[in-house]
């Protein structure tokens, strides 16, 4: 049992891992022509974004984490904190760099979660 809820964690981290566009990927992929291209803010935030992907790269792997009991819920939980970066880099792009609206994808809160304590 134990071993099959390994494995499915496993799959879920590997899910999770590549589903956002990487920021650099998504800046090159809007037209040059827009005149907020050339501006200083977007060289800016794809300077930033280009930065955010080396960093990325270059981070250890959370490999050895799997090791232990809580192993894939932590590499859950950096994969998917690593995605809503991609997220809003890829936004701050977006609205630097082109005049055409956000694309839904993009869209909503990319701020952490914050749970609201409720007392009865």
């Amino acid at each position: 049992m134990r071993i099959a809820l390994e494995i499915a964690m496993a799959a879920l981290a590997a899910t999770l891992g590549g589903c956002a566009t990487s920021p650099v990927d998504y800046g090159a992929s809007l037209s040059q022509q827009d005149p907020k291209w050339a501006s200083p803010q977007c060289q800016q935030a794809r300077t930033a974004a280009s930065d955010y992907a080396v960093r990325e790269k270059q981070h250890p792997g959370w490999e050895f984490a799997a090791l232990g009991p809580y192993g894939l819920g932590i590499i859950a939980a950096t994969k998917e904190a690593e995605q809503k970066h991609r997220k809003l880099f890829a936004r701050n792009v977006h609205l630097q760099c082109s005049s055409l609206p956000l694309p839904k994808e993009l869209e909503g809160d990319l701020s952490p979660a914050v749970a609201k304590a409720k007392y009865p």
